[in-house]
């Protein structure tokens, strides 16, 4: 008896020693891990984010280009990611989402606890791998925005456990709606495509919020695996995942039976569209954009020697134009600078979609279809296409050597270690390879020195448009293909302005008194030069040679006897002033020959000081940036055109009736003709440069002024003749077939075929000439172009 109770308490001690140690380990084990997760939480045991970075976590955004229309036109990005808000996602996007990846997300406070007991029980216990992940939204949430790639297990067993207290912090921070809208923006895809938004126009061409329910299946399917589930290279696999959501949904009682039937037999219906910044519409605008808010302050030494005018236009780009260079003028709040590539900002350009849409298929139209073919044509039996039939062949050798040292195979090749020989072999080697037609990219078989002239053969142009009241660029087109025609022939090139330079010459005669109808006489004029010798300017033809002829006459046709005239009036440099003093900032040779043209200016240039005219002698500089928002929608920069009177306003209204003239009875007249019928009020230049190598055409109406150049991408390449080299036949038709298209379109305001030239108060003059129908045919650019070219081929290239 006392044997047994003697052992029951030895027992009931040993029970009680048990439960001792038990409950010791158990609250040891629960005080080590609060201690453990109070140490992560504080950051003690690793990176864990401060409530600042909770707030504020860290995404490249991209920047939107964005039109004076409202039409994003492109993006700056690093990754192309654009934020959207809860309320601007489709339903259908959520309820897949929620089904698929979570489905207790609106139940848990970060961390499923039923989802975890399932991994432990299924995937860890019972080594059932297919049985899915524990990981909520919130979760997943958390790794995207502060964990990378684990390189080992172990690494990322530790990333899970921070997960857990980061995904709770959130659910403190943010509501569920925020949650998933910052995991929709997060989330990664394919084809440069980052976030939900940028996912749906890639796939579909359509914003987010109006995801039909298939195509929001799609999508959330990818996230699984995005390049396994790939829609353009594995359709059949990303429809059977599709289909797998459908079904999460049907589970989950956001379809019923027979949506979920209809559903998963349809095909997928792609509309792809990847963005890419060398696409899309204004890409050489864009570009501009990008270059002049990111512009480094202009230091000499950074500059070639032979970029001394270069230095001298950027410098005062730098001092009078805020825009230029505003990334390192304008540091954030906390000094760090801008990054237009990952700060989501929202800059607001001066650019008309519609009005650059309709540029940009006016060139593709004249240069593509007409011209190109054409200038194809001439060179077919050329010696040295697509150089002029005048040069040597050690010219011709030396240029084409040029050409390969500047391509892209030769500076990789020279990179790597590539003697000449072994460079010149490749060059001359066929190879599969991707050309720039009119028509849309063509796959060739080519060598890489075939190509190189090919695209030489390939005509460049630019134009550009602005709202001469304020400055606004509303056209911007630098070249024939952003791709493979980077040059902007707009802002960058520089070429011979021939004599679209004339109407600046005449401008000081109007200024000092001179009127349109005023007569000089038509005849050669001899400048005596410093060295002694004399120049004579010729004419192009002799036409009213030796009568007297008004001023309005002389530049509606373009004569140079008569420009001459004006020019002996009055000294060079007087009349380098005045160009400078209209809007010209290139160098201009205080030489007697200016007068006709032989400085290079570029197009950006000219536009703005034509714009100078029809604002009132206003000089206004284009401006393409308006203001700039930051990702939360706040306007951190405003920019205003920057403008000083140049002439008066009486010699601003005598020089557009001027080039009136020349659209009316001159070189010009070809858009009144049958070919473009244009009855509406406006002026305009032509100029044709030596060897016809540039054709030049500049306009000016009550509110665009617009100039347009076609040529080589050397002097050296050009037309043969001058009936097809002349600019009535180069430039005018693109702005013809430009105007005729904005003047259809009823829903642009701004330009119309009814505005109207403003003259000035008390204005007195009278400017119906009396000679003003009487027209210079011989130097006349003619109404139509006979094409000497009688063979069929486009191409002197066999694809």
């Amino acid at each position: 008896m006392n044997d047994r109770s003697g052992n029951q308490k030895v027992e009931s001690k040993g029970f009680k020693t048990y439960i001792k140690w038990f409950w010791g380990i158990f609250l040891f084990g629960l005080v080590a891990v609060v201690i453990f997760f109070t140490l992560l939480s504080y950051g003690l045991l690793g990176f864990m984010p401060t409530f600042e970075d909770l707030e504020n976590p860290k995404s490249s955004l991209a920047t939107d280009v964005i039109s004076a229309d409202g039409v994003t036109i492109g993006k700056f990005f690093v990754e192309n990611r654009s934020q959207v808000s809860y309320e601007d996602l489709s339903p259908h996007l959520v309820n897949a989402l929620v089904a698929t990846e979570d489905e207790r997300f609106y139940e848990h406070s970060g961390i499923d606890l039923r989802g975890l007991g399932r991994v432990l029980f299924k995937t860890v216990l019972m080594r059932d791998a297919s049985s899915g992940g524990g990981s909520t939204i919130t979760q997943q949430l958390a790794k995207m925005l502060f964990h990378g790639h684990a390189m080992t297990k172990w690494e990322r067993y530790t990333q899970k456990i921070k997960e857990w207290v980061i995904a709770v912090k959130l659910e403190r921070s943010y509501t569920k709606e925020e949650i998933m809208a910052m995991y929709l923006n997060r989330a990664g895809f394919i084809y440069d495509a980052y976030g939900i938004e940028s996912a749906s126009w890639t796939f579909f061409g359509t914003n987010v919020g109006n995801l039909k329910v298939e195509q929001a299946a799609m999508l959330v399917g990818m996230l699984k695996n995005p390049s396994l589930y790939n829609p353009l290279k594995r359709p059949e696999k990303t429809t059977t995942r599709r289909n797998v959501v459908l079904g999460q949904m049907l589970k989950s009682h956001y379809l019923n039976q027979m949506e979920f039937d209809s559903l998963k037999a349809l095909p997928l219906e792609l509309n792809f569209r990847r963005t890419d910044h060398k696409d899309g519409l204004a890409p050489y605008f864009r570009m501009w954009v990008q270059q002049t808010l990111m512009a480094k302050k202009p230091e000499r030494q950074n500059y070639a020697s032979w970029q001394s005018q270069k230095y001298y236009e950027d410098s005062i780009q730098w001092v009078n134009n805020p825009a230029f260079g505003w990334i390192e003028k304008n540091p954030k709040v906390d000094g760090t600078k801008y990054n237009i590539f990952r700060d989501g900002l929202k800059i607001h350009t001066t650019i008309d979609s519609r009005l650059q849409a309709y540029a940009e298929k006016a060139m593709e139209e004249h240069l593509g279809n007409e011209l190109q073919p054409k200038f194809f044509a001439s060179k077919r039996n050329s010696k040295y296409a697509p150089y002029s039939s005048d040069i040597t062949k050690e010219q011709f050798n030396d240029m084409m050597s040029r050409a390969i040292k500047g391509s892209e195979r030769y500076r990789i090749m020279k990179q790597e270690g590539c003697s000449e020989e072994v460079i010149n072999k490749a060059m001359h080697t066929a190879v599969d390879m991707r050309v720039f037609d009119w028509a849309g990219e063509r796959d060739t078989v080519m060598t890489p020195y075939d190509s190189i002239v090919y695209h030489k053969h390939i005509l460049r142009s630019g134009m550009m448009s602005v709202d001469p009241k304020n400055g606004h660029i509303k056209v911007y087109v630098g070249g024939p293909n952003y791709k493979y025609f980077q040059y902007d022939m707009v802002s960058q090139g520089k070429r011979q302005v021939g004599s679209t330079i004339k109407p600046f010459v005449y401008a000081l005669a109007m200024k000092e008194g001179y009127t349109p109808c005023d007569l000089v006489p038509n005849t050669p004029q001899t400048f005596l030069l410093a060295d002694g010798t004399t120049w004579t300017p010729r004419n192009s033809g002799d036409a009213r040679l030796g009568e007297m002829v008004s001023l309005k006459w002389g530049l509606a046709n373009s004569n140079n006897n008569v420009t001459a005239w004006v020019m002996k009036q009055y000294s060079p440099e007087s009349v380098a002033e005045m160009i400078h003093d209209i809007g010209i900032y290139s160098h201009i040779d205080p030489v007697y020959s200016l007068c006709l043209g032989t400085s290079d200016v570029s197009l950006y240039e000219m536009v703005g000081a034509y714009a100078t005219f029809v604002n009132k002698g206003v000089h206004i500089d284009p401006i393409g940036i308006t203001s700039i928002e930051d990702k939360y929608g706040n306007t951190i920069a405003r920019f205003s055109p920057m403008e000083r009177e140049a002439i008066d306003e009486e010699t601003a209204f005598l020089m557009v009736n001027l080039l009136e003239g020349v659209v009316n009875q001159g070189t010009g007249r070809r858009l009144r003709g049958p070919t473009y019928k244009l009855t509406n009020q406006m002026g305009g230049k032509t100029g044709t440069t030596q060897n016809h190598s540039d054709g030049w055409f500049m306009s000016v109406m009550p509110n665009l002024v617009s100039g347009v150049w076609v040529g080589g991408e050397e002097r050296g390449i050009h037309f043969d003749s001058m009936n097809l080299g002349q600019a009535s036949n180069m430039a005018i038709p693109v702005f013809g077939r430009f105007i005729l298209k904005v003047f259809a379109d009823s829903k642009i305001t701004s330009v119309t075929a009814e505005d109207k030239f403003e003259a000035p108060a008390s204005f007195g003059y009278t400017l119906d000439c009396s000679d003003k129908h009487i027209n210079a045919d011989e130097g006349y650019e003619g109404e139509e172009v006979r094409s000497e070219i009688t063979e069929e081929s486009s191409s002197i290239f066999d694809f």
